[in-house]
């Protein structure tokens, strides 16, 4: 059998088990399986691989950064990122790939030259700036605790620029079921038409944050189909490393 995962701190509200389900059932793989495997850190990441027989793991929040430390590979593009999201097993080295860039950029139809903000500085948050840049999109991160995080605006100062911001990528967890009654921006009323607020988080769906940019006037997407394509690009990386 070939095991496969989904690792994190919390993780009831994924779908990610569901999407790979489908996956072997449409393609007739009875030799794969793929888990939710809950975690409070990664730091035994290397005996969970062998214990559990794994060829390959999806990573979310909090551990994508966290992840990097443990890994004997990390391929160029993560690198330049600075999260993976994707690790496969090859010949006993964990690898690791990020896959959330790609499907990020695939799922986001904007012009170049857009200015935006992105709400967070995780390892979601420098997939999505990852993608901006290679769209040629100008954009800043914002952050509760900029001092902590070089040329990140707080809440308050992103919010005095709001008028000129044509998109607004949400990469905190906040608004993700069972917290489905919070929102990351904490005012609705700067929202406005010509706007795109696309918020990574995809259960539930709508979002809060997306109930309120829509009463505004401006257009929402959330991350359903960012996260079918990122799972659909790790797929390809576990492929050749099945066992027949």
């Amino acid at each position: 059998m070939n095991h496969m995962a989904l690792i994190g701190k919390k993780l009831s509200h994924s779908f990610s088990k569901q999407y790979f389900d489908e996956r072997f059932r449409a393609e007739g793989r009875t030799d794969c399986e793929y888990s939710l495997c809950e975690m409070p850190t990664v730091d035994h990441i290397r005996q969970w691989v062998v214990d559990r027989h794994v060829i390959g793991f999806n990573v979310t929040n909090p551990f994508k950064v966290d992840i990097m430390a443990h890994l004997d590979i990390v391929d160029p593009v993560a690198s330049r990122i600075g999260a993976v999201n994707c690790v496969t097993v090859e010949d006993g080295k964990l690898v690791g790939h990020n896959t959330d860039a790609a499907a990020f950029g695939n799922t986001l139809d904007i012009a170049s030259g857009t200015r935006a903000l992105i709400l967070g500085t995780g390892g979601a948050a420098a997939a999505v700036a990852y993608a901006l840049r290679e769209k040629g999109i100008i954009f800043r991160h914002v952050s509760r605790t900029p001092q902590h995080h070089p040329g990140a605006m707080s809440y308050a100062e992103a919010a005095e620029v709001f008028t000129d911001i044509s998109l607004l990528v949400n990469a905190t967890p906040i608004g993700t079921w069972p917290d489905s009654d919070r929102s990351p921006w904490p005012w609705p009323e700067n929202f406005h038409h010509g706007m795109l607020v696309y918020d990574l988080v995809y259960n539930p769906s709508p979002t809060r944050l997306m109930r309120q940019a829509a009463d505004h006037g401006a257009r929402t997407t959330d991350g359903l189909a960012m996260l079918h394509r990122q799972a659909s690009l790790s797929w390809e990386f576990y492929l050749p490393h099945l066992h027949p």
